[in-house]
């Protein structure tokens, strides 16, 4: 079995700092979703007296959580992601 400083030389270095953050990253946005899916989906119910309520139809909790801040803010947005870019090529100046 390896010891800790064996471990430490193996894997703490600069040059798997950034694997360590893009892991950190996407542990932390399922982290995120998970916690807001338990927490504000009207579908998950977790505690038992929730669960024996069977289907419930609630159309407006389910358009108020599909229908959050971030993507109404991106419904506002044009969906481009270089908008200098693309207007130099398809409008080129004369």
């Amino acid at each position: 079995m390896a010891s800790a400083g064996a471990w430490s030389k193996r894997w703490l270095r600069p040059e798997v700092y950034p694997l360590f953050l893009a892991t950190g990253t996407a542990v932390g946005i399922c982290a995120m979703q998970l916690i807001r899916n338990i927490t504000t989906n009207p579908e998950v119910r977790v505690t038992k007296e929730n669960r024996a309520a069977g289907i419930m139809e609630n159309f407006d909790e389910g358009k108020q959580y599909s229908q959050h801040g971030f993507r109404k803010f991106m419904d506002k947005q044009r969906a481009e992601i270089m908008p200098g870019l693309n207007s130099f090529m398809a409008d080129p100046p004369k």
